[in-house]
């Protein structure tokens, strides 16, 4: 009996040996399915992948076949001029880890590649499939880098908190900044920590849910560990817990910065700051300003390069991480470096650039030629604006903030006989001023006003700018109507704004303009219809224009127009063709404006508010920069504050609100309004 007792156990034993090693033999064989490869990139690496792509190499070569190499394991995405040249040196490479990868606008073909040390290379496949290929594979590879990276990054932070917390005292630390005295831990790390703790728990329990699903036979079983929910749910707790890292991360990053911009700002300067802006007197005769005093203004604005927009651009990529399609961007504070220099507030009076074609609207005598005339001073107004090749941000205003300026519109036979009897004559002509107030700030409300008095126009405008996220470009908005109001002739011209956008802000970041606006006079009749064509994905042209002007009454066409609003445009006038033109906007005679120097203004003026955010920009220094328009904004905030705890509303200098409207407080409270028109 005790024989037979010995046998059994034995044959059990060597069942039990012999299923343990066919186990093992066919976990050594069996190759991860292409689901597993998928749902895992924390765990397992992309497949490799090479071919021929083309590769943007400059502006005079174009785009040149190269011959790509990804390397999943090393995470390098290296090229070669010929495939047989792959034993050699690469001609470029860059690492994928913290890589962008993004499909272009620009047609069904090219993609580009982002890297975290700003090289970027642009490339096209040779259809819309290859594309996708690519692009699945490279940003696999990147994230798959940027997990491994992340957590090395946890352990080494974990390690040195570890060693740090048993030396004797903070001061032995070395190269600690803290060596000079023992800070206390405010409640907000100890937050942190805690939520450091949680997550690190959250990844053991992950980690502990991989190794079980894993462990599950293949198949055969009513659970397997090819089961697509399980799959799911393994792929969606290493998103989830890969996301809430990066939360962590944003928000460190965020206390840090509002922590050294709190050291570098003196709260009783923002708060005196404040309470000034807030107390200004609202009587517009104390703070307009001296047209005597004003000079010809030669800072003239042009931002023709790229000014650090490749340096930075690490920062725009992790702007880009916290952003959402469609989301407003009115409360996103966007950094200093894309900054034009400028006030929005001055960018506005750049559309009279060409008040020689303004002012000579009331002198035409017939309805139809005032009509046109309007149409032809809006059409040549946008170029100026927006002269430089790159999209680049006018400043926020404060609220509280303005800008003046005027010019003067000499007549050439005037002009000419002066110069003939040896004087300048620069203080005679048709003088046109302008007065703009940022009047509100959550929503954001610019408005400004026109006003020439020898000729009875004034022109009146309150715009609404909302800005939303398009995931490679930027749509801002100009909400709000334009009221002209020529006095003698009781006629109201009333038009719109078209919206900007920034376009390919990833690479090298450009502006159009695309809307339909409508011009309209009721008391003449007489209507127009502008568009602005925004660039479609294949073919059109950039920058495109198109306008008609008709009779309301009876429906006949009485102007067209076709061009670039920067650039050419033909004009054509059904009625009479012989007056048929092209204009060149470029070769418009553009009037410089008058402005009083900074040393004159008042401390709630554009220039001299930003003066040291424009004389940083200038010679770049984005650090000062961002530091003084921390503190604008700063002061902003505290205003806000002031107004709340003192129960005050802001009262604005030059304007007054109207039916939801601001207008000008000389003018009367129905203008804009259907009874002013009659």
């Amino acid at each position: 009996m005790k024989k037979n007792g010995e046998e059994e156990q034995k044959k059990n034993r060597d069942r039990r040996e012999q299923k343990y090693q066919t186990q093992k033999a066919l976990e050594r064989s069996r190759k991860p399915t292409r689901a597993e490869h998928d749902r895992s990139p924390r765990n397992s690496k992309p497949a490799p992948m090479e071919g021929q792509i083309l590769k943007f190499t400059n502006v005079m070569k174009g785009f040149q076949y190269r011959w790509f190499v990804l390397d999943p394991d090393s995470g390098m995405l290296e090229y070669f001029e010929k495939e047989e040249h792959k034993k050699q040196r690469p001609r470029g490479s860059v690492h994928l880890a913290a890589a962008v990868v993004s499909p272009s606008e620009e047609d069904s073909q090219t993609f580009i590649v982002n890297a975290a040390n700003g090289e970027i290379f642009k490339l096209r496949a040779s259809d819309a499939r290859e594309r996708q290929l690519w692009v699945d594979r490279l940003r696999s590879t990147a994230e798959y880098h940027t997990a491994n990276f992340v957590q090395n990054n946890l352990q080494t932070n974990a390690q040195r908190t570890h060693v740090v917390r048993n030396k004797d005292s903070f001061r032995k630390a070395k190269g600690s900044h803290e060596s000079l005295h023992n800070p206390k831990r405010s409640p907000r790390d100890d937050a942190f920590q805690e939520v450091r703790e949680f997550y690190m728990e959250a990844e053991d329990y992950s980690r502990h849910l991989d190794d079980k699903i894993g462990a599950l036979p293949t198949s055969g079983s009513y659970l397997n560990s090819l089961d697509a929910d399980l799959l799911l749910l393994k792929a969606t707790s290493t998103a989830t817990l890969q996301c809430i890292q990066d939360c962590i991360n944003i928000l460190q990053m965020a206390d840090m910065k509002s922590n050294q911009s709190s050291k570098s700002l003196s709260f009783t300067k923002i708060e005196n700051a404040a309470k000034q802006i807030s107390s200004m007197p609202s009587d517009p005769s104390d703070l307009l300003p001296d047209p005597e005093d004003e000079v010809l203004d030669e800072d003239v604005y042009a931002d023709k390069d790229l000014e650090g927009v490749e340096e930075h651009k690490s920062i725009i990529l992790h702007l880009l991480s916290q952003l959402k399609l469609g989301m407003d961007l009115t409360k996103v504070v966007l950094p200093t470096f894309i900054l034009e220099r400028r006030s929005l507030l001055e960018m506005f009076a750049d559309y009279m650039a060409h008040p020689d074609f303004f002012v000579k609207i009331p002198e035409i005598p017939d309805p139809e030629g005032r009509m046109l005339a309007v149409l032809e001073w809006y059409l040549t107004s946008f170029h100026v604006g927006r002269q430089g090749s790159v999209a680049k941000k006018p400043y926020n205003p404060i609220i509280g903030e303005t800008f003046h300026c005027s010019w003067y519109v000499r007549n050439q036979e005037n002009r000419e006989a002066k110069e003939d009897e040896g004087e300048d004559g620069e203080d005679e002509g048709t003088h046109l001023s302008y007065i703009a107030e940022q009047v509100s700030h959550h929503p954001p409300v610019s408005a400004f006003y026109f006003e020439c008095p020898s000729k009875k126009m004034k022109m009146n405008a309150s715009i609404y700018t909302k800005s939303k996220f398009m995931g490679m470009s930027i749509g801002v908005s100009m909400i709000g109507k334009v009221c002209l109001w020529l006095e003698d002739l009781g006629e109201e011209y009333v038009f719109g704004m078209p919206s900007a956008y920034a376009r390919s802000i990833l690479t090298v970041p450009w502006v159009e303009l695309g809307d339909k606006v409508s011009m309209t006079c009721e008391k003449t009749g007489y209507s127009a219809n502008v568009v602005f064509y925004t660039k479609p994905f294949y073919g059109g042209k950039l920058h495109h224009i198109s306008a008609e002007a008709k009779n309301s009454k009876t429906g006949e066409v009485i102007f067209k127009a076709q061009g670039e609003w920067n650039g050419t445009m033909d004009f054509t006038y059904p009625k009479n063709p012989s007056a048929n033109k092209t204009v060149d906007v470029t070769k418009l005679n553009v009037h410089k404006k008058y402005v009083r120097p900074i040393e004159k203004q008042k401390d709630h003026e554009s220039r001299k508010l930003w003066q040291h955010v424009t004389k940083a920009l200038r010679i770049g220094d984005v650090a000062t920069a961002t530091e003084h328009k921390t503190m604008l904004e700063e002061i902003q905030r505290e205003g806000e504050r002031h107004r709340k705890d003192t129960f005050m509303e802001y009262s604005a200098k030059f304007f007054k609100k109207i039916e939801g409207s601001w207008v000008n407080k000389s003018l009367p409270d129905n203008f804009g309004l259907p009874e002013h028109k009659k």
